[in-house]
C-alpha cells in the first residue's frame, strides 16, 4: 500500500503542472486541488487491499477526466465516508431499539423554540421555522466525550481540542487526531452558519468581518461558512439556529475615523424579516466538527490536510442531523454577479439550477496517513493584503494563484 501511496504522490505532482489545466491562475489552483482531492480520495476509497493496476486505472483517469467529471467523483468519495460516519453515529446514539416507525412516532416530537441570537441580530420579525413539528430524536444520555471515544473505537480515530503545539500566542487551541487515518481519509468538518455572497451583508461585524472573528472561511465559490457561533458544540441534539454562542458580532457604537464612519454606512444593516434558515435538529456532540480550530503550519512544518468543497444533499434526510450547517438565506439560489468590489444578485428558482437540494459545506481531507498528531492546514492567506507575523507561506504561488 505504502507502494502505490508513493505512485499518487508522484501523480499529483505531474498533473499539477500538467499544461491541459485552466490558465486563469485562480482557476488553475481550483482545478489543481480539485486534481489532488481525486487522487487522494480515491485512493482512500481503493482500501487496504488496493491492487497496483486499480491504482494505474485512477491516475489515468485523473489526466484524462473533465474538471465536472472529477469534482463529482470526489463528491462521491466524500459522501461515501460521510454516510458511513452518520451510521456510526446512530449506532453510538439511537437506542438500540430504533426502528423507522419510532423515529417518527408524535411522542418524539418536540416544538421549535422561540428564535434568537442570530435572528435578533438581523432584526428579524419572522419565526425561523414554519414547521413546529420537526422531529427532535430521542438518543441516549451521553457527553460529547463519551461519544468520541466510541466513535475512535468504530472509525479507527477521533479529534480532541487542545492547546496547539505551534508557538505563538495567536495559535491557541489546535485539533489533535487520536487514532489513525489513512490519506484521503475526512478528518474534520467546519460547521457553522453559511452566507452565499448575497448575503455577505448579514455576516456579524460586516464589512470587517474577520476583525474579531478568526472562525471564518471561503469557499472558492464564494460561500462562507462562519463557525464562531459553532463554538466547540454541546452536548445535546437540538434546534440551532446559529445563535447558540453570543459575542459574535461586533459593536458598532463608538468613534473612528472618517473611513470607519463610511463603513459603517455601507454597512447599515439590512431588513431581515424575509431571509434566515429555518430552525434544525442538528447534533451538537460531533466529535469531527472542529474544523475551525485547525491551525496554520509553522516554518518548516507541512500541512497535513487540504480543503475540500462538500455539498451535502438535503434529501439524504438520515444524515442532516450530523452535518454541522445551516445556510442563512430564504431557500433561493442566488447569481452573482461582481463589478470592482461590489456583488449585484438576480433570483432563481432552485429548481431551475440543481435537481438536488444542497447545503455547501467543507471538510478537511487527510493528504497523507496521520497518526496522533496536531492536524495542520494551509491557510493560504491573500498576498495583496497585511498577512500576519505568524504566517509563513507554504506555497507562496498557491497563495497567489489562490486569490488572482
Amino acid at each position: 500500500m505504502a507502494f502505490l501511496f508513493q505512485k499518487f504522490q508522484e501523480a499529483v505532482k505531474v498533473l499539477a503542472k500538467s499544461p491541459t489545466l485552466a490558465k486563469h491562475g485562480r482557476d488553475l489552483q481550483f482545478e489543481a486541488d480539485i486534481n489532488r482531492l481525486f487522487l487522494y480520495t480515491s485512493y482512500n476509497r481503493l482500501g487496504k487491499n488496493a491492487e497496483e493496476a486499480d491504482a494505474d486505472e485512477i491516475i489515468d483517469l485523473a489526466s484524462k477526466a473533465s474538471l465536472a467529471e472529477q469534482q463529482k467523483q470526489v463528491q462521491e468519495n466524500i459522501h461515501t465516508q460521510m454516510s458511513t460516519f452518520c451510521t456510526y453515529m446512530d449506532d453510538i446514539l439511537l437506542p438500540n431499539s430504533k426502528t423507522a416507525s419510532t423515529l417518527n412516532s408524535s411522542s418524539e416530537r418536540k416544538s421549535a423554540p422561540r428564535p434568537s441570537g442570530l435572528g435578533l441580530a438581523v432584526g428579524r420579525t419572522t419565526p425561523l421555522n414554519d414547521n413546529p413539528g420537526t422531529i427532535v430524536v430521542e438518543t441516549k444520555p451521553i457527553k460529547n466525550s463519551e461519544v468520541s471515544k466510541k466513535l475512535k473505537d468504530l472509525l479507527g480515530y477521533t479529534l480532541e481540542i487542545k492547546p496547539s503545539q505551534i508557538q505563538h500566542k495567536d495559535a491557541g487551541q489546535g485539533i489533535y487526531l487520536d487514532g489513525e487515518a489513512d490519506v484521503g481519509a475526512v478528518i474534520a468538518i467546519y460547521p457553522g452558519v453559511t452566507y452565499s455572497p448575497a448575503y455577505y451583508r448579514y455576516i456579524p461585524g460586516y464589512p470587517r468581518v474577520d476583525l474579531q472573528n478568526p472562525y471564518l472561511i471561503t469557499r472558492y465559490d464564494g460561500t462562507v461558512i462562519n463557525a464562531q457561533p459553532w463554538g466547540m458544540g454541546g452536548d445535546t441534539r437540538e434546534y440551532w439556529d446559529g445563535s447558540s454562542v453570543e459575542g459574535s458580532r461586533l459593536n458598532g457604537e463608538g468613534g473612528g475615523n472618517g473611513s470607519d464612519r463610511v463603513w459603517k454606512l455601507l454597512s447599515k444593516p439590512l431588513d431581515g424579516s424575509k431571509v434566515g434558515d429555518k430552525l434544525v435538529v442538528l447534533e451538537r456532540r460531533n466529535p469531527l466538527a472542529c474544523a475551525h480550530f485547525a491551525n496554520h503550519p509553522a516554518k518548516d512544518t507541512t500541512p497535513n490536510v487540504m480543503i475540500c468543497p462538500y455539498d451535502f444533499p438535503l434529501t439524504e434526510e438520515n444524515m442532516r442531523t450530523y452535518i454541522p450547517n445551516i445556510s442563512f438565506g430564504n431557500g433561493n439560489e442566488v447569481s452573482m454577479r461582481k463589478f470592482g468590489s461590489f456583488w449585484f444578485k438576480s433570483w432563481k428558482s432552485r429548481s431551475t439550477t440543481m435537481d438536488v437540494p444542497i447545503i455547501k459545506s467543507l471538510v478537511l481531507v487527510a493528504t497523507r496517513g496521520i497518526s496522533n498528531e496536531e492536524i495542520f492546514l494551509n491557510y493560504r492567506l491573500s498576498n495583496l493584503k497585511r498577512r500576519p507575523s505568524w504566517y509563513t507561506p507554504v506555497d507562496e504561488e498557491e497563495d497567489r494563484r489562490r486569490w488572482s
